[in-house]
């Protein structure tokens, strides 16, 4: 099989294609290995929302709650069941890719219950947990990056555990995220763990910034406000790829422990898919091409790109000054810029804990109906 050109060349331009997507069905048909072979697919995410409409698609999971509830199985025992059984498979699908790239890519992602994204201690207890179900190396514990999910990646990360940070909205609270992994990094040394095993990604949400801050700049309504509509997201994400620049490209910290096998944590860019229908349906790729990146993306996102996407090269690089005047210009109109990154943050907890919910109540009708 030959891979899409267009994918391909993103490829070659240093960003790792990841589906932001799962579930048995993609597995089981061979889907996901055919994305692998043909759209250079190299990892996957997966969320609350993606799990809550995998599990309430069809009845490939039928035969499993089944069993599960004839075992008297709870609700939350079925969910982590098939969920990790999931991710399990779907690691093992991608483990030639993990061999390939030295362990690089070929990751797969399971985030821990969002209910507990405000408490530390349970977010490590729940990581450190679903890395021994899964027992997968090439595994990333998804955390959120709130203000109690900082301490946690810093905890797990000492633990000799990868983890994917997600819900990053703001290049500050990015700053926050890449000091929890060196952090991390620097006890998991102390505690003799092989820093070459451990990985990490920053997932930096795209799409979401561009929504709340153009709701704002439409309600300013001037012409210059219209002008900026459809920019901030992608100068946040530029000035946060500065931002790991500096950090680990030429930072004295990270440097020092190169040479024990420590890895950079790569920015990932997430929410890609494009919302606005006025905007280019690919523009959350081709316009965050930058060596050393992860772009996760729905699966129609993935084929607009395969289908029309133009990769250019580096879109990114050296784009800090365009980028950080852009917000200035929106922040001088009187958009208050930290209560945007705030309400997304928020609003990014509570979708996936409603996301949650509508998991435990399907899963909790289905195991009523196998009992009945």
């Amino acid at each position: 099989m030959t891979q899409n050109t267009n994918l391909e060349q993103l490829s070659a331009a240093g960003v790792s294609v990841w589906l932001d997507d799962l579930s048995r069905t993609r597995i089981e048909s061979g889907n996901l290995k055919e994305l692998i072979d043909t759209k250079s697919v190299v990892g996957v995410t997966t969320n609350p929302s993606i799990f809550q409409a995998a599990l309430s698609a069809g009845n490939s999971y039928d035969e499993q709650v089944n069993q599960l509830a004839a075992q008297g199985a709870d609700v939350d025992t079925v969910i982590r069941t098939v969920t990790t059984d999931d991710v399990r498979n779907a690691c093992d699908v991608l483990a030639p890719v993990y061999e390939a790239t030295a362990g690089v890519d070929g990751r797969v992602s399971i985030e821990v219950d969002p209910r507990i994204a405000h408490d530390t201690d349970k977010t490590v207890a729940q990581a450190i947990e679903l890395w021994k179900i899964v027992d997968r190396p090439n595994l990333l514990i998804k955390i959120p990056a709130t203000e109690a999910g900082i301490p946690a990646i810093a905890k797990v990360i000492g633990e000799g555990i990868s983890v994917n940070v997600t819900l990053i909205f703001s290049v500050e609270r990015y700053e926050a995220v890449m000091n929890a992994y060196l952090e991390g990094l620097e006890a998991a040394a102390a505690a003799g763990h092989d820093l070459d095993t451990i990985h990490s990604v920053a997932s930096f949400f795209v799409s979401r910034v561009d929504t709340e801050v153009d709701k704002r700049l439409d309600a300013i309504g001037t012409p210059e406000a219209t002008e900026l509509k459809g920019k901030a997201a992608l100068a946040n994400a530029r000035l946060a790829y500065s931002a790991y620049q500096q950090v680990f490209e030429v930072g004295a910290r990270f440097q020092s422990m190169l040479d024990k096998g420590a890895r950079p944590q790569r920015p990932l860019w997430a929410s890609t898919g494009v919302k606005d229908p006025s905007l280019p349906d690919t523009l959350y790729v081709t316009e965050l091409v930058a060596p050393n990146t992860v772009n996760t993306m729905p699966e129609k996102t993935l084929d607009a790109v395969a289908d029309h996407g133009e990769i250019t090269g580096d879109t990114v690089t050296g784009t800090g000054p365009q980028s950080q005047e852009i917000f200035d210009r929106i922040a001088a109109l009187g958009v208050d810029l930290t209560d945007v990154f705030l309400v997304l943050e928020n609003e990014g907890v509570e979708k996936f804990e409603s996301a949650w919910g509508e998991l435990l109540d399907a899963t909790r009708e289905q195991l009523d109906a196998a009992k009945s």
